[in-house]
């Protein structure tokens, strides 16, 4: 592995290895450019990750603390972890479902299609879907993605047999074991999956698409990148023009550490992402660095969530299998006659012991939570995620309360909209419709989620400087040589996973980022 003087001022320094940083890195060195990696978390293995849900979870989660208010559920249940997000070498994409359905075009222009909502911050994406689209079916060929460019689907597991079994005779169409970035054959140098469902927990087997054992380990071998892990960025620099000189972090051994830089790309997740950006503030940037529009932070979304557990008569063992392997389509569709804007996916979910109380039950310990949880074995689940609305007051924002660092977290602040109250409504009645209609004798939902896993839009392209902070190359709009690289660039959610759509805009990054480097832009 290469290693740069931290005085190298021709490096890009990529702050985040998951979907974005880690596709980034790779695309990068394999045009020849020089690249820094900083991820504050350690490195895993297939061989060092454990299946124990306990240990995984420390394995992967950021633990640091943060903070949540409005009237969402993380702010109810005063969560430390609003948002799940990792911290760990591959970031989220050691421990995402691999769910990878596509945008739509309606989606990339929902302002336009949707009108003016109310309440709400609604704006087209400056792409064209065609545009988009080369590089959806381009990441789409890379992650190995089931049902696209000639990938068989995955085998159906009891959980899905429940889901299609139920859809089916509640009258959808558009059911299936879901597009998912996960081997149905050995390829890219990577097995099949073997249905083991531990896909959340670190994917053993590297079936599942995953830039610690795909992207970044290519990116070493070119020679162009230094990967330094356990190395949490806490401030950007400036110059005097405002062009970005380089990157403080604190390494491995709690050292403050300053790496120069020809650009910076920032690919944290939409709350670390953030909170670096506002820890960055200046004189010349006071509000927060690139945010001359007060736009850093608005626009949070986190994707309308909502689970469904069936009970039945019969073993239906929902951990066997991949966890997210099937997908209901039919409702993600703009059809304002349900009363609501906008659309949503059902899909599949299982849950371990541990996780199913926290997150799908809404109930606290006691005798209906043992009467369910006597009943694991016979248990079936399924989840909606749908297109959240953007609120100019819905944003991350610095909290009082400070981390080992002695910096702040991050503060996330969301009061639902109704069109999102509508949609759960919505999503959680036609649930319940395909769980009965399966057979489920009881049917156990929860109101919403206590943390959101898709954090999006609030660094968002713009056409106009004044309503977003990045242009449609995620480049700020205030600073030529930072970028932008993780979902924060999304200008609004649509229902579909955001995966896909991170790793395309990853992929067309590298090759505008290249083009300015040659150009002496940047």
């Amino acid at each position: 592995m290469a290693r740069f003087e931290l005085n190298d001022d021709g490096v890009v320094v990529i702050i985040g290895s998951g979907a974005g940083g880690g596709t980034l890195a790779h695309e990068l060195t394999r045009r020849g450019i020089k690249v820094v990696l900083l991820e504050a978390g350690a490195r895993q293995s297939l061989a060092s990750f454990s299946q124990v849900a306990n240990e995984a979870f420390g394995q992967l989660t950021w633990l640091d603390p943060r903070t949540s208010s409005g009237d969402w559920a993380p702010a109810k249940t005063g969560s430390p972890l609003p948002a799940w997000l990792t911290k760990t070498v591959g970031g989220t994409t050691t421990h995402w479902g691999a769910v990878t359905p596509r945008l739509t075009a309606t989606e990339l222009k929902a302002r336009t299609h949707y009108g003016a909502i109310a309440g709400t911050s609604l704006a087209d994406w400056p792409i064209a879907h065609e545009e988009l689209l080369k590089y959806v079916e381009l990441a789409e060929q890379r992650l190995c993605v089931t049902r696209r460019a000639g990938n068989p689907g995955l085998p159906a597991s009891n959980n899905f047999k429940v889901m299609y079994n139920g859809a089916r005779k509640a009258g959808y169409q558009k059911v299936h074991t879901g597009y998912v970035a996960i081997n149905s054959r050995a390829q890219d140098g990577r097995g099949f999956c073997i249905q083991q469902g531990f896909c959340v927990q670190g994917c053993k087997m590297g079936a599942k698409w995953s830039t610690l054992y795909t992207d970044i380990p290519r990116a070493e071998a070119t020679g162009k990148l230094d990967l330094r892990i356990q190395s949490m960025a806490t401030r950007i620099e400036h110059d005097a023009a405002g062009r970005v000189t380089g990157v403080v972090y604190r390494d491995a051994t709690g050292v403050e550490q300053r790496q120069k830089a020809r650009a910076v790309c920032v690919a944290g997740n939409a709350p670390e992402t953030t909170r670096l950006l506002l820890l960055s503030q200046s004189g010349k940037f006071p509000r927060g660095l690139a945010n001359s529009s007060d736009q850093l932070g608005r626009n949070y979304c986190h994707h309308v969530l909502g689970f469904t557990i069936g009970v039945f008569d019969q073993p239906v063992s929902m951990w066997r299998g991949a966890s997210q392997a099937g997908l209901v389509e039919d409702e993600a569709v703009l059809d304002t006659k349900r009363g609501f804007a906008g659309g949503y996916f059902v899909e599949l979910v299982n849950f371990d012991v541990g996780s199913l109380p926290l997150a799908a039950l809404p109930y606290g310990w006691g005798r209906d939570y043992a009467s369910i949880m006597d009943n694991y074995r016979n248990l079936a689940g399924f989840m909606i995620v749908g297109e959240d609305m953007p609120r100019a007051d819905n944003r991350i924002t610095l909290s009082e309360v400070k981390d080992a660092n002695g910096l702040p977290v991050a503060n996330l602040h969301v009061d639902e909209h109704a069109n999102d109250i509508a949609m759960r409504a919505h999503g959680q009645k036609q649930s319940r419709r395909i769980m009965e209609a399966a057979g489920a004798k009881r049917v156990v939902q929860s109101e919403g989620s206590p943390f959101a896993t898709h954090n999006l839009g609030t660094a968002r392209m713009s056409t106009d400087p004044r309503e977003g902070v990045t242009n449609p190359h995620g480049q700020t709009h205030d600073i030529r040589n930072l970028f932008i690289s993780d979902g924060s660039v999304f200008s609004t959610s649509g229902a579909a996973n955001p995966t896909l759509t991170i790793v395309a805009l990853a992929l067309r990054q590298a090759e505008y980022i290249e083009r300015e480097m040659t150009a002496k832009h940047i």
